[in-house]
């Protein structure tokens, strides 16, 4: 799409801000939806986190099968209304958990919230219509940067807003969404013009399955898509096991926890908001990728090695580097893939992290638990962490043969 630079940094500008009202909005909701859900279940804490993980699960299947199908949605008929529709939803389904009394109608309220969060499938899909190849790494850093603004913002507003009223946090997040949806509504344009979008919606490409055949025509494109679920997998040791590591370690408690997490969310945004737009033009995308790997296989290692935690906050910096990674690794793809196709490509990439997070927690929680355990032969309480970074170390192998080619100019 030819736009102006002023455009084309508007046009990322609002992207950047609908992605990180969507996370503050996601974010709210974390520290009150398990008593929420503790309070609709009834039982206590053990029957209580038996349906979190039930929800969380859940969530990660339906994007697994939903993602795909918004990214096609989007190639055929645009990236506006498919970022709009994802608003609208979210916001009105924040609204129905804020109302709903019992648990199965707060279940379909975390369905519909998996069906309907699309924006950040199509925000990667926009950024690369209206951004010039050999800058959209530094474009998806800023993307990426929202998400560690918004998950530092998101549980601390969520935390005071529920100390006041637990069901305070999903007003506020529907008030976002909304307000992100009439945002969107008068301000965003459409990225992708008629002459570029797909002649039809092909259900064939719109499932799971689907996606991954199409990332199998382009070679490079599915060794890097093995690389995006091998990090991501590798990312919910953090998500899964780091709260029980941290207690059962080194003692800390929630409050040193909210801050450590707040320091790795800060670490994360300055990575991916500044250096990754200083270092790719000058290493390129393929050496920024794999020193990315590198760094955050080395964080992993510190931290599962760790015996103080002192120690364990050295790893941070490191980890916070593997943020270079990930821009890289979609700038790279969005080269090789027919401009048609991007919203599938991204749809087919979001499926893969679902995929990853239906695994990831069940797979950390259990590796945490057998080294840990009364008849472990082997005591290593950091062996989750250590799984994580053998994870990014394969995965920077592969990287350094796949990403090897030289990588065509699209037409």
């Amino acid at each position: 799409m030819s736009l102006s630079a002023p455009v084309r940094r508007a046009a990322v500008i609002f992207v950047f801000v609908t992605v990180l009202i969507d996370i503050l909005s996601f974010g709210i909701i974390i520290p009150v939806l398990p008593h929420l859900v503790e309070r609709l279940a009834g039982g206590g804490v053990a029957r209580a986190a038996m349906w979190v993980g039930v929800f969380s699960t859940l969530f990660a299947l339906i994007q697994f099968v939903c993602s795909p199908i918004q990214g096609a949605l989007s190639d055929r008929y645009g990236r506006r209304p498919v970022i709009l529709l994802s608003n609208l939803g979210i916001g009105i389904d924040f609204l129905f958990m804020a109302l709903v009394g019992t648990l199965p109608l707060l279940l379909i309220g975390r369905c519909i919230s998996g069906m309907t969060a699309a924006s950040f499938t199509t925000a990667n899909a926009y950024i690369a219509d209206v951004t010039p190849p050999e800058k959209r790494a530094a474009s998806y850093g800023l993307l990426g940067s929202a998400f560690g603004i918004g998950f530092i913002v998101g549980p601390a507003l969520g935390g005071f807003l529920g100390d006041w009223h637990l069901r305070a946090p999903f007003w506020a997040a529907a008030l976002l969404a909304l307000t992100n949806f009439c945002y969107g509504w008068f301000i965003l344009p459409e990225a992708l013009p008629p002459e570029r979008r797909s002649a039809r919606f092909d259900w064939a490409h719109a499932n799971p399955l689907g996606s991954l055949f199409l990332l199998r025509r382009y070679p490079q494109v599915f060794g890097l898509a093995t690389l995006v679920f091998l990090s991501n997998l590798a990312h919910y040791v953090l998500q899964s096991v780091f709260v029980l590591y941290a207690d059962y370690r080194y003692g800390w408690g929630a409050q040193a926890v909210g801050y450590t997490l707040a320091l790795v969310g800060l670490c994360n945004a300055f990575t991916q908001a500044w250096l990754v737009g200083r270092l790719v033009p000058r290493l390129g995308e393929r050496r920024t990728l794999l020193i990315g790997l590198v760094c955050g296989a080395a964080g992993f290692a510190v931290m599962g090695l760790a015996t103080s935690g002192p120690v364990f906050l050295v790893g941070i910096p490191l980890l916070a580097l593997w943020g270079l990674a990930g821009p890289s690794t979609q700038a790279l793809m969005t080269r090789q893939v027919d401009p048609h196709e991007q919203g599938r490509l991204q749809g087919a990439i979001t499926s893969l992290a679902s995929l990853a997070g239906i695994f990831g927690p069940a797979l950390f929680t259990q590796v945490f638990a057998a080294f840990i355990g009364a008849y472990a032969d082997l005591h290593l309480p950091g062996a989750a962490f250590l799984l994580s970074a053998l994870l990014l170390t394969a995965g920077a192998l592969l990287a350094r043969r796949v990403a090897r080619q030289p990588v065509p100019q699209p037409a």
